[in-house]
Parts: C-alpha cells; structure tokens; sequence
C-alpha cells in the first residue's frame, strides 16, 4: 500500500479518483483529437469543458511527446496571426486505429463495472 493511500481519511477518494482520471487521460487526449487538430491550450480547456478533467500544462505536454514517439499523433508549429506560434496536434492513422481500440476497451469495460455496480441502484445507503 502507498503511503499517501495508508494515511488517507476513511471516506477519502481523492487518490482512488486521481487514479481513475490518470488511467482515461490518453484515451480523453486522442478522444479530443479525433475531430480535428488542436494546440496544447485547447486540449486541456476541452478536457475541462467536455470532461471535467482538469489537466495541469505540466502534465499534457509530457504525454502528448510520448504520443508522438509512439506515432500517435504528429504535431506542426503554426505561425498565429497574433502572438506566437502554436504547436498543434492531430492523429496519426496509428492514433486512430488506437483510440478506437482504446474506446471499445473502456466500453467493455465500464459496461461490466455498471453490470457490478447495478445491485447499488436505489441503495440510499
């Protein structure tokens, strides 16, 4: 057991949750470009409309460069007409082929976990 879980407050989900959301962060990222290319600022104000994940800059860059190295996604420095220029981001064939593999995972997944959750429905406990 991590430390941070042992000494967690009974009733406590923050860790459990972190967990959750660090679990779905690339498949929400390559689900965010699936319609088109974005720039970094735009990922995470959509990942915070769309999904309420509220993603810190130092977490996304990070991951969005592993994408890349694995070929998921191709990035492009774009000159604004105002300001600096952007890096934006868009799926690679590979990314798209492995966001769809990804999405029927979590579906099965999250499907099965409702099936075990269902008996709780109602409970007001």
């Amino acid at each position: 057991m991590k430390r941070n879980e042992a000494s967690a407050p009974a009733g406590d989900l923050s860790g459990w949750e972190t967990q959750v959301r660090k679990g779905g962060l690339g498949l929400a990222v390559l689900a965010i470009l699936w319609p088109e290319r974005l720039y970094g600022l735009e990922i995470l104000k959509r990942l915070d409309a769309d999904a309420g994940m509220a993603i810190p800059e130092g977490t996304i860059y990070p991951l969005l460069s592993r994408m890349k190295a694995d070929g998921l996604v191709d990035s492009e420095w774009v000159e604004a007409d105002a300001g600096h220029p952007r890096k934006y981001y868009q799926l690679t064939d590979e990314g798209r082929r492995r966001v769809r593999d990804m999405a029927r995972s979590w579906r099965s997944f999250a499907e099965g976990l409702e099936r075990l959750l269902a008996p709780m429905d109602g409970d007001t406990q």
